[in-house]
């Protein structure tokens, strides 16, 4: 089946949008992918309806601004699809759409995506797969994070021997731990958390005017790490849990970075990110072969020296054929199909469900529901 997957991030950069050809077991093949940016008065909507979100938190009526940036993520989401179909020349069979997160607080029961799948399934005249991970949160577990799944599909499809580990340098930084035994997501499956990764750097270097992230890592490599704010962000209670977790990027403050400069805040958190994963490579079955890592992160060389400093074999995606910058995005398409077929999406070991577990919903064009 070719399926066409998106992931907006917490980076607020675009629309990653990507298709694959997919059983929702195997990978057949790659097909296009293309990064849509937002404009910047749409990303400035999108800002303000975080930060909206954040003083909701969950608490009465939502915030007006959330309808007006819910619009935009469409009207993005349409643009990009429709650029990228045709590019491939023609329309995928399926599509899997994640939406904006808001807000993400998995104790209560609470995740926040903005964004119509019917909205999407009408304007690409394609069935979408969305709303992921609510039977999951539903069910006890963290709803995040999703893509364990597809990173499995991906270590067979690399054919690395096991067990393989990955590593996503999104917003947060989350790994995943793929075993040995079985094939695809039958395999053994750790997954979490791990703590943040470049949302907190990028939001110091926008507080500053600074730009939009650590270009090429030179603010990192211009400054000293504060050891003393390290280890208090060490502290944080996410740390201290055991089994699947999962974050928000706004659980941790920035309050005493006002108190250094951009360099050396910046210097810190990345050292922070490198000592998270770190930490939580103690909580995994068996150390891995090899780390596979994706996502913005692994653009950033003092992140990644830092990360193979503390765990050894470190290899960027992009160096072993796949596309480090749409993982996520193929992974939402992936996961489509296998909603489709009621295949499991989450797992114990991945989210905390006490069982495995399929999700999501599925929305038919206004054309196909009149048929059906």
């Amino acid at each position: 089946m070719l399926v066409m997957g998106y992931m907006s991030g917490t980076s607020l950069d675009g629309v990653d949008v990507a298709m694959i050809e997919t059983d929702g077991v195997s990978i057949e093949r790659f097909g296009p992918a293309l990064l849509a940016p937002f404009t910047d008065t749409e990303r400035a909507a999108l800002v303000s309806a975080t930060q909206d979100a954040l003083v909701w938190d969950g608490e009465g009526a939502q915030p007006a601004s959330f309808s007006g940036a819910a619009a935009i993520i469409d009207v993005a989401h349409e643009r990009a699809g429709k650029r990228l179909i045709a590019q491939a020349g023609c329309k995928p069979d399926l599509i899997g759409f994640h939406g904006q997160t808001l807000l993400h607080r998995p104790r209560r029961t609470l995740s926040v995506q903005i964004g119509d799948p019917q909205v999407l399934a009408d304007a690409l005249d394609v069935p979408v797969i969305a709303a992921m991970r609510q039977d999951d949160l539903r069910a006890g577990g963290e709803g995040a994070p999703l893509v364990p799944a597809y990173h499995a599909a991906l270590a067979d499809w690399l054919a690395l021997p096991g067990p393989v580990g990955f590593i996503n340098l999104g917003g947060v930084a989350n790994l995943t731990w793929v075993g040995v035994q079985g094939a695809g997501a039958d395999r053994a499956l750790v997954a979490f958390d791990t703590g943040p990764a470049n949302g907190l750097i990028d939001l110091v270097v926008q507080q500053r005017g600074a730009g939009r992230y650590d270009d090429g890592g030179r603010l990192a490599a211009a400054g000293r790490v504060d050891q003393a704010v390290l280890a208090d962000l060490l502290s944080h209670a996410h740390f201290r849990i055991k089994g699947a977790k999962s974050l928000d990027r706004y659980d941790f403050s920035l309050d005493w970075a006002r108190d250094h400069t951009l360099e050396d805040a910046v210097a810190t958190l990345t050292a922070f990110t490198v000592h998270s994963v770190a930490l939580a490579v103690k909580d995994l079955p068996q150390p891995p072969s090899c780390w596979v890592v994706c996502g913005g992160g692994c653009h950033n060389p003092v992140l990644m020296q830092g990360l193979r400093q503390r765990l050894g074999d470190c290899r960027l995606a992009d160096e072993l054929g796949l596309r480090s910058d749409f993982i996520e995005a193929e992974a939402m398409g992936f996961l489509a199909v296998r909603s489709l077929r009621g295949l499991p999406l989450t797992f114990p070991g991945t989210t905390g469900v006490a069982a495995p577990l399929t999700g999501g919903r599925l929305w038919r064009p206004a054309r196909m529901a009149a048929m059906v």
